[in-house]
């Protein structure tokens, strides 16, 4: 019992989990040991995903996309394109 060990009036730990995330715990304490690792290395992972989307977002994007809007309007333009409909294609 893992968080058995920690429990307490005085526990920080106890504080710091939310009701719904110290059953979660709780729960997975019954499982087998092989188990409890592959929950917790999918927690990891999850959590290490999670701290890195700020950075990620923050980072300047490509600007492919905005370049291939720039050279399919300017082929539109200069007359390279043609009017077709989907069905056309």
């Amino acid at each position: 019992m893992i968080l058995g060990y920690f429990r307490g009036e005085n526990n920080p730990i106890d504080a710091m989990l939310t009701s719904l995330l110290s059953v979660a715990f709780e729960k997975a304490q019954i499982l087998p040991q092989h188990l409890q690792d592959e929950l917790a290395q999918q927690l990891i992972a999850d959590i290490e995903d999670e701290i890195q989307w700020p950075q990620t977002l923050e980072q300047e994007q490509s600007c492919v996309l905005e370049e291939l809007a720039q050279a399919a309007l300017a082929a539109s333009l200069s007359g390279e394109t043609q009017v077709m409909g989907f069905d056309e294609l």
